[in-house]
């Protein structure tokens, strides 16, 4: 059925216990990580505490702070009615998909793309309950989106942050050298919006078994979103961490429950294997005889460090290598486009997403954007 003729979805009574939809996203990157993981134990051994020294636990709370919270909102039934209306209002899938990767641009900016993609994909998920839509195409899209508007502020991504700093520039001095390469990758991006998405009508499903909203699930899980983002502003995680999981424990159980346990443990597994990774002295010796000093091959050298141990270490390894920090900062934004690891903010995309096959179609989007950004980007810097 067509928007125009399909029936208003009927009211609902909340029911507690009934489970929320949920595709198997695939754990095989969490077995490939897990086999790293035993593979370098047997290489480099290590003492327990060292090992746990690997993983960014930092980053591994907030994403589990995230994670349940985002769980809570989707639980409350807000996200349904957000999406029937939204649906009431978008005349075409490429309106829907410039929506939301605009929204996803802005959101990238100014709160981090991790945070971004928390609000926007379980939104998308929920409106291919409700309509016939390329689920995994617009998470993609969504991915593509925040890496590219999380670039252009010192706070859009740790990457930028750690530059940020090394830089010394201004918070406007940074963004106006990063707006060059970010106003690349957001031309790309609406060339990909404007392929990807054509201008067919969104045929909406049959309504069956909507949610209820439920106003206080809601209410909580605001109060703590606000709260938690406080608490890793001030650097309160374990407190932050207690509160947002004790208030789940006392009102709500099966949010925490429903928490994708599986994605912090690939996150803490790609800390633990790509740091062992940088480490290694052959590793070291081929960066260092690299001639990555500056220019365009600092930025490439960025590139292709990204498609194998993510921006953020790739940023860290290349550091004491590079010397032009505005190429190498441009060249880790690049890459994190491509192969699925080159940005933690794709896995987690993919995760939210919980949609069969995503990978797949995440490595037939990404690569050649990747190609297309990287030569538009470099040709930009030579001119």
């Amino acid at each position: 059925m067509t928007k125009d003729t399909a029936p208003a979805l009927p009211p609902a009574s909340p029911d507690d216990n009934a489970p929320l939809p949920h595709e198997s996203g695939g754990n095989g990157l969490l077995w490939v990580l897990l086999v790293v993981a035993v593979v370098f134990a047997f290489l480099r051994p290590r003492a327990p505490m060292d090992w746990l020294q690997l993983v960014d636990w930092q980053t591994v709370g907030a994403l589990a702070g995230l994670l349940a919270i985002t769980q809570g909102v989707e639980r409350s039934g807000m996200l349904q009615s957000a999406a029937q209306r939204l649906l009431a209002r978008t005349t075409d899938l490429r309106q829907l998909a410039l929506l939301l990767t605009a929204t996803a641009v802005v959101l990238s900016a100014l709160v981090t793309n991790d945070v971004s993609l928390f609000l926007l994909v379980p939104l998308t998920r929920v409106l291919a309950t409700q309509a016939h839509l390329p689920l995994a195409r617009l998470v993609v899209l969504e991915a593509l989106a925040v890496n590219a508007g999380s670039a252009l502020t010192p706070i859009g991504n740790p990457q930028n942050l750690y530059l940020w700093h090394r830089t010394g520039e201004s918070f406007g001095g940074f963004m106006a050298m990063m707006a060059p390469t970010v106003l690349v990758m957001l031309l790309w991006l609406v060339v990909a919006v404007w392929l990807l998405a054509p201008r067919t009508p969104i045929a909406l499903k049959p309504a069956a078994e909507p949610t209820a909203v439920r106003p206080q699930l809601l209410a909580l899980s605001g109060v703590l979103f606000v709260g938690f983002v406080v608490a890793l502003d001030r650097h309160w995680l374990l407190a932050g961490l207690a509160v947002v999981f004790g208030a789940y424990l006392l009102f709500q159980r099966r949010v925490l429950r429903d928490v994708d346990w599986a994605l912090l443990a690939i996150i803490a597994l790609m800390f633990v294997d790509l740091r062992q990774l940088a480490e290694l002295p052959a590793v070291a010796a081929t960066v260092g005889q690299w001639p990555i000093a500056e220019g365009w091959r600092a930025y490439f050298a960025a590139i292709v460090t990204s498609q194998f141990i993510s921006n953020v270490p790739a940023t860290i390894l290349l550091d004491r290598y590079v010397h032009d920090l505005p190429a190498l900062a441009a060249g880790v934004s690049v890459g994190g486009f491509g192969c699925v690891l080159g940005s933690l903010a794709n896995l987690i995309a993919l995760r939210l997403a919980k949609v069969p096959h995503g990978l797949r179609e995440f490595h037939r989007i990404s690569i050649p954007f990747l190609i297309v950004c990287a030569a538009s980007a470099v040709l930009l810097r030579l001119g």
